[in-house]
């Protein structure tokens, strides 16, 4: 019976009939069976008992079994085969990551380069439908994978990214560029670049205003996100007793992140901790949604026959029977 559905699920309270049966059946057998008085039942000692009498409830079992047929008709089986017919509009992402020295500062667990790494991987998990792809920025920017759907592949090399892979500084310009480059040619629907930096424009050929120029140009919208704890933070400093946490002023080019936003029709957000930019993420996630275009056919099949067949030959049963071999005599 799997896959197997009923259009008429009502009809299986018939069933209720057949222990209301069974007890007038058994009543009424009480009530016809005659009885005679003997002194003695020597006489009929050691005689066998007929294979017929095994038998004779067969028929009312029959009868039963034909009435579950044909409630099983009633309620109208159908098996049914079923597709969908999917369309997908996905978005093109690029996620620009700061990884200056400044991102080791720990007013983030463990510290705001991890965090950042962590959220963004949970946020690639939660967009299946589109090319990901991720840029890396410090004194330079690099291309850490180019947009692609292969998501595993993404997020080992999230993973892989480490503090010192690039010259320190901080070229948010040069970051937003080489992004506006990896996108630029795309052809899906919408063009979104997601950069996140926890400091001011230090570095770089080429200016963050200019680069939200391009960006503008070819239609890529820019949310940014400005990481670190208002007033000081705590960030490691080599010394010669080795490393030593020293609190240092947070400074981040808010009304810069503001702008390119405000240019390319994103938006700025601030978080002060990891929770704050989970829920940057979340925001950025619900902003941003694939297009999914889904049509369901569904083609049903009545499945009624082989119980209407099985209900005419157990009623054909019974009636051979009760007219053959378990006849009896009024």
């Amino acid at each position: 019976m799997d896959g197997i559905t009923f259009s008429n699920p009502n009809a299986f309270w018939i069933l209720l009939v057949i222990p209301i049966y069974i007890a007038w059946y058994i009543w009424n057998r009480k009530k016809q069976n005659a009885t005679l008085q003997l002194s003695t039942l020597k006489p009929f000692e050691g005689l066998k008992r007929s294979w017929k009498s095994y038998l004779r409830h067969l028929p009312m079992v029959v009868r039963m079994l034909a009435l579950v047929a044909v409630v099983f008709v009633i309620a109208r089986p159908q098996s049914s085969n079923s597709y969908r017919d999917e369309k997908t509009e996905g978005i093109d992402i690029v996620m620009a990551l700061d990884i200056s020295g400044s991102m080791q500062a720990i007013d983030f667990k463990p510290n705001r380069l991890e965090a950042a790494k962590d959220v963004g991987i949970k946020f690639i998990s939660s967009r299946p439908n589109d090319n990901i792809g991720l840029v890396i920025f410090a004194g330079e920017s690099f291309t850490q994978c180019p947009l692609t759907t292969d998501h595993t592949a993404l997020t080992n090399l999230f993973n892989d990214v480490r503090m010192g892979m690039l010259e320190d500084g901080t070229a948010i310009g040069m970051g937003l560029a080489t992004s506006v480059s990896r996108i630029k040619d795309s052809k899906a629907k919408s063009k979104v670049i997601i950069l996140l930096t926890d400091g001011c424009n230090n570095r770089g050929d080429i200016t963050p205003q200019k680069a939200a120029e391009i960006a503008q140009t070819f239609g890529v919208r820019v949310y940014t996100i400005g990481v670190g704890t208002r007033g000081t933070a705590q960030m490691p400093v080599q010394t010669n007793f080795g490393v030593q946490y020293v609190d240092q002023e947070v400074k981040i080019d808010e009304d810069l992140m503001q702008q390119i936003a405000e240019m390319t029709g994103g938006k700025y957000f601030r978080a002060t901790n990891k929770k704050s930019l989970e829920a940057i993420y979340a925001e950025i996630d619900q902003m941003e949604k694939t297009i999914l275009d889904v049509r369901e056919y569904t083609k049903k099949t009545e499945e009624y026959l082989r119980f209407a067949i099985a209900a005419m030959l157990l009623l054909l049963t019974e009636v051979v029977l009760r007219n053959t071999i378990l006849r009896t005599l009024p």
